[in-house]
């Protein structure tokens, strides 16, 4: 199977001293790599030039369109039956690949499939995004084998199997290249944060299987983009999920999920606003106005869409956590 892994980039030179050897050692045994460049103003392309001039290859976007849109961009130029899209702050060690790429050739009803993702810096515990796989509640919040909310496990080999999920984490995103263009790719009205959950509930829709492998590992720094700290970030994730929530879900009528998104999307505000954190107040505010800004639009992209799957194990994930204090995901079954 043709495979490219395609780090999108921009501004992140520090990044790519510290973890692209480890992708180049690896991984180009099995596939072409790819340095997807988003007009970076520093000399990222140059050190990728001079170090790897003969392990990866260059694409330069003329603009920076964030994730979403780099993504798009870049993979127009990537002749591969596998991408495997991977953030440029991910480590990688020997043997990591091929599990991966075993499971696409087995199934071919597999569109997607992510590794454990592990904190490079506490190496024991899942990272926040993505874990040993994604799951969405009734209202589109996500969570996950290993992480909900804030809380993140120690990886004891409890996931170590490989299992369907309802998404995989865009830290280290394996999907067929034909499935990826068929579903449209990746939605550029999410910018940045959520869209790889938004992209993997259109495939689920269509009938197609979203897995997790659990005997392939990679160790993600996290938050080199935006931190958790950053209001831009929390507005994103809240106005991304609404987005997603209007195009893709099933079952209760979309609308009224709506609302009670917004109600508890209020509640999270007051939070903030109880932490001494009004940026985040205001963050969220934006977030909704957006929206609202949006909402005739993502009507459209919904009647254009196939909503079939029935995409939750949870109602509420912020019931089960903050009510009845479930905080890992086996304590959700």
């Amino acid at each position: 199977m043709k495979t490219a892994i395609v780090i999108l980039n921009w501004n992140g030179r520090s990044l790519l001293e510290r973890f692209l050897e480890s992708v180049v050692t690896h991984s180009a045994h099995l596939a072409t790599i790819y340095l997807a460049d988003n007009a970076s103003t520093d000399s990222s392309v140059a050190y990728c030039k001079e170090h790897f001039p003969e392990d990866v290859k260059i694409i330069q976007n003329k603009e920076n369109g964030g994730y979403a849109k780099g993504y798009n961009d870049a993979l127009r130029h990537v002749d591969a039956d596998l991408y495997v899209l991977l953030n440029s702050d991910v480590k990688v060690e020997k043997g990591w690949l091929e599990p991966m790429v075993s499971v696409f050739v087995t199934s071919a009803s597999i569109a997607v499939a992510q590794p454990k993702i592990k904190d490079l810096k506490r190496p024991t515990l899942f990272e926040y995004a993505g874990a040993a796989g994604g799951y969405i509640d009734a209202l589109g919040y996500p969570y996950c084998r290993g992480r909900i909310f804030d809380h993140c496990e120690e990886d004891t080999g409890q996931y170590n199997d490989t299992v369907d999920v309802q998404w995989a984490s865009g830290a280290c995103l394996f999907i067929r290249a034909k499935l990826y263009w068929d579903a449209n790719g990746l939605d550029e009205d999410f910018f940045a944060h959520q869209e790889e959950i938004d992209l993997c509930w259109r495939i689920k829709n269509k009938g197609y299987r979203i897995v997790a492998v659990g005997d392939s590992e990679v160790f993600h720094l996290g938050g080199a983009t935006l931190s958790s700290a950053n209001p831009q970030k929390t507005f994103y994730n809240f106005r991304n999920t609404l987005f997603a929530v209007v195009k893709n879900s099933t079952g209760v009528p979309y609308l009224l999920l709506v609302l009670i998104r917004l109600i508890l999307d209020g509640i999270a505000g007051f939070k903030f606003l109880l932490e001494g954190k009004p940026k985040h107040v205001l963050a969220i505010i934006k977030a909704h106005v957006s929206f609202y800004r949006h909402f005739p639009n993502l009507l459209k992209k919904r009647k254009a869409l196939k909503q079939s799957h029935q995409y939750y194990q949870v109602w509420s994930i912020v019931f089960k956590y903050f009510i009845k204090n479930k905080k890992t995901y086996r304590d959700l079954l």
